[in-house]
């Protein structure tokens, strides 16, 4: 991604912050947080703080879920979620389509267009979660309930049975 780009897709996340009223800060890391692994020890917190934003495929279409990254998402309990449909992991092109960021930058907001959202209730144990700003570097504090109120997102259960 080139310097320019990713400033664009900074700038897309912070602009869709503002217009939703969240008042954390958009923070550089030094280095990638491109896994949630990487993120949490780049900010010193625990892996389960981090906000994944991914995306599936639900019968074709794109949903975002935001999971803890203390887990993996168990797609059997995402299908119930989601009525039963067929559950598929988005490929890079399906996750740039969707949400026009890159795989490890892509962001709760700033979306083309709104995406179905699910939030990990796994979320809701942090008084403060971090979640991408549109590039790897780039990372913002937030809440739970703040997920849930900015993207539009329902809460369920997505991780794998047993965490």
């Amino acid at each position: 991604m080139t310097e320019a780009a990713e400033q664009q897709s900074v700038i897309t996340v912070r602009t869709a912050l503002a217009q939703r009223g969240v008042s954390g800060q958009v923070r550089r890391l030094d280095d990638s947080a491109r896994t949630a692994v990487e993120a949490a020890q780049a900010l010193g917190i625990e892996v389960g703080q981090i906000a994944s934003s991914l995306i599936f495929l639900a019968d074709g279409d794109p949903v975002l879920v935001i999971a803890s990254g203390g887990h993996r998402v168990d797609t059997s309990r995402l299908s119930g979620v989601l009525s039963g449909a067929t559950i598929t992991k988005a490929n890079a092109d399906d996750v740039r389509a969707a949400t026009g960021f890159a795989i490890g930058g892509v962001a709760p907001v700033g979306h083309p267009e709104p995406l179905r959202t699910i939030v990990d209730v796994a979320l809701s144990r942090f008084d403060e979660v971090w979640a991408a700003a549109g590039h790897p570097h780039y990372v913002f504090p937030t809440t739970y309930d703040e997920l849930l109120r900015m993207t539009g997102g329902e809460a369920a259960e997505v991780g794998e049975s047993g965490e």
